[in-house]
């Protein structure tokens, strides 16, 4: 079996050179610069890591610019985020779980079609990928997505068609059967099973979590890794993490917002507040919160938080996120094949 290799290899902009650029552009530039604020647009289980985010940027900020900046946060599902900023919401950046909600911005003249090439690893500045919480003891004895798609197993999903998170659990799910030389009807079976398996469909990640941890409902719970972990350390033993053989990639990947940028003229700061994610500060926060970091010396440093997995890609696997999109989750696509009959 082939194994995806995952870089940690990057080459950052340092925070001192982010501040003479700024630095540059004061001196240059004579009309005093006013307050700012800024909106990210981001998905379901990023609450805590942007708690802990915005505050560094912000001292970070008012020490290069001397400008003070205020961020403001709006979490859901993220494509049905995707979808309120296609309505007007005015993000100054979107930071998501999935390029394909970046795309559909782009397709609307939101964004440029190349958004991805404007940051380091396509605009990802870290990842995650999907596994099991399962409660205390494993009663069920949960291994695998098979396990996940037998009888009796009641497994609880965030909905596809308005969760990155559902929809990278689809995909995991599918893809670990064509990783290990399965056919597409071995997968659509397997998928098919496992979805007969799921009593409900929240609307995003962290509705699915309060359905598994505080409504009690389920045998398994799959989400990102950093959600589970941050289950794991709030309620203590009451559960366990369960890492699959394989699983799927999952990229979070940011991008200013051009045309609310340009028209409330924030371009400059919601450009220096992505490039922080990349830098030293940021990408330790991140492993803080259990996400992957791109970071070598944040990988180094945290190794003992991410388990090795084999990771194989959406565009290994499904030919990249927009035929994975049109196959799978459109309207008439497998997954309402899939779903729709059996409720």
């Amino acid at each position: 079996m082939r194994h995806t290799k995952i870089s940690t290899r990057l080459t950052l902009l340092p925070i001192r050179k982010l501040a003479l650029a700024i630095s540059i552009f004061m001196l240059v530039s004579p009309v005093a610069m006013a307050d700012t604020t800024l909106l990210n647009v981001s998905y379901d289980v990023t609450r805590e890591l942007f708690k802990d985010i915005n505050p560094a940027f912000i001292d970070e900020w008012k020490k290069v610019s001397g400008e003070t900046i205020t961020i403001n946060q709006s979490h859901g599902g993220s494509s049905k985020q995707a979808r309120s900023v296609i309505d007007g919401l005015e993000a100054s950046v979107v930071t998501m779980n999935q390029a394909n909600d970046i795309d559909i911005l782009a397709d609307h003249g939101l964004v440029p079609a190349d958004w991805a090439k404007r940051f380091p690893y396509n605009a990802s500045p870290f990842y995650s990928t999907m596994v099991y919480l399962v409660r205390k003891s494993n009663p069920k004895q949960i291994k695998n997505w098979e396990d996940l798609a037998k009888p009796g197993i009641k497994v609880i999903v965030p909905n596809p068609k308005t969760s990155g998170n559902g929809r990278y659990t689809y995909l995991a799910a599918w893809g670990s059967v064509v990783k290990k030389g399965g056919t597409e009807a071995q997968a659509r079976d397997l998928v098919t099973r496992l979805f007969k398996n799921v009593p409900v469909l929240d609307g995003g990640g962290r509705g699915a979590t309060t359905t598994f941890t505080q409504r009690e409902i389920g045998d398994a719970l799959i989400t990102f890794e950093n959600e589970v972990q941050l289950v794991r350390k709030e309620f203590g033993d009451n559960f366990e993490v369960v890492y699959p053989p394989s699983s799927i990639l999952a990229e979070s990947p940011v991008s200013i917002v051009d045309k609310f940028v340009d028209k409330n003229n924030t371009r400059k700061q919601a450009t220096a507040y992505l490039q922080f994610l990349y830098s030293e500060p940021a990408q330790d926060i991140i492993a803080q919160h259990f996400l992957r970091p791109r970071s070598a010396i944040a990988a180094k440093k945290y190794a003992a938080s991410f388990k090795p997995i084999t990771l194989f890609t959406v565009d290994e696997i499904f030919g990249g996120w927009k035929n994975a999109q049109k196959k799978h989750f459109d309207d008439g696509g497998e997954f309402d094949k899939i779903y729709l009959p059996n409720k």
